[in-house]
């Protein structure tokens, strides 16, 4: 039996992994030094509360072989194959974590199938393409041609982000304090995207929050194509009035055929705060994949 398993870096919403039964591993984050599991054993509401408070201690780590291998081990006793779909390697360690642990189950189960894919993707954009790849496993479609759609969907992924606040940035050394208390002092916002190869890249500096939010659909008139006939993806963190601002412009603007909404969990909500949000769709249609979603 052929299986599709993701990351909580995903942010798939609740509803959609309960009715898909998807299987999510979740990614740790450590508070105050104690660890605790996304979407497991903390919920995205408590979280943010938590990370409210600046002072608090608040770190991530990625999954690492010990916990992909607990993951990894009842699909080989039970002989299945699988597709993991993991968090960007230009974001994290993901990737060459659950190879390793691949290399320690197959030292009991060689003939283990499992297939990692970097998705050089996050939170929605991620989202975006794990949901093509289990679309098309439910319809029928055979692992080689899902691997091959994935590196389809992974090169038209687009994602663009800004935040609230640079603290979280500063406080986790991606942004010079003294860069950032300037930036921040200036009420300057960056504009992030996730490149061609699966990292944050700032591509723009705006003044003011509403601003920044105005120039996610700027960025998606740009690059996206066709948004009337896709399905694309909003993501914020606990944020609910630029939740509810961008999804406004996004409607009026573009009309997508459907949107999703998803929180941003732990694995990018430590380091971004809770006023992140991002708008993810493609830059293509669905290419010679459109057979298994049409309606």
């Amino acid at each position: 039996m052929l299986h599709i398993i993701t990351d909580s870096a995903s942010d798939l919403p609740k509803d959609y992994i309960e009715q898909h039964k998807l299987h999510v591993i979740p990614t740790p984050v450590v508070i105050d030094n104690v660890d605790y599991f996304d979407g497991s054993t903390i919920q995205t509401g408590e979280f943010y509360q938590i990370l409210d408070d600046i002072k608090r201690d608040v770190k991530t780590y990625h999954i690492n072989p010990a916990m992909f291998t607990e993951a990894f081990l009842p699909y080989a006793q039970a002989g299945d194959s699988v597709i993991y779909l993991c968090f960007s390697t230009g974001i994290a360690g993901t990737y060459n974590a659950a190879n390793i642990a691949l290399a320690n189950v197959r030292e009991n189960y060689p003939d283990f199938d499992l297939t990692i894919i970097d998705s050089k993707c996050a939170s929605a954009g991620f989202g975006l393409v794990a949901g093509k790849l289990i679309a098309m496993l439910e319809k029928g479609a055979s692992k080689e041609e899902i691997i091959e759609a994935a590196d389809y969907f992974i090169s038209h992924i687009k994602h663009v982000f800004t935040v609230q606040t640079l603290a979280y940035l500063i406080k986790g050394g991606r942004l010079t304090k003294f860069k950032g208390t300037l930036a921040e002092t200036l009420d300057m916002k960056p504009v992030l995207i996730v490149d061609e190869d699966g990292a944050l890249k700032v591509i723009k500096t705006v003044r003011g929050r509403k601003k920044s939010l105005r120039y996610l659909i700027d960025y998606a008139k740009e690059t996206g194509y066709h948004l009337e006939n896709q399905t694309v993806a909003l993501c914020h963190g606990e944020d609910h009035d630029s939740l509810d601002f961008v999804n406004d412009m996004i409607q009026e603007t573009f009309h997508p055929k459907n949107t999703i909404i998803s929180i941003v969990g732990c694995a990018i909500g430590a380091h971004t705060g809770r006023g992140i949000i991002g708008f993810c769709f493609f830059d293509a249609d669905d290419g010679k994949y459109a057979k298994y979603f049409d309606d």
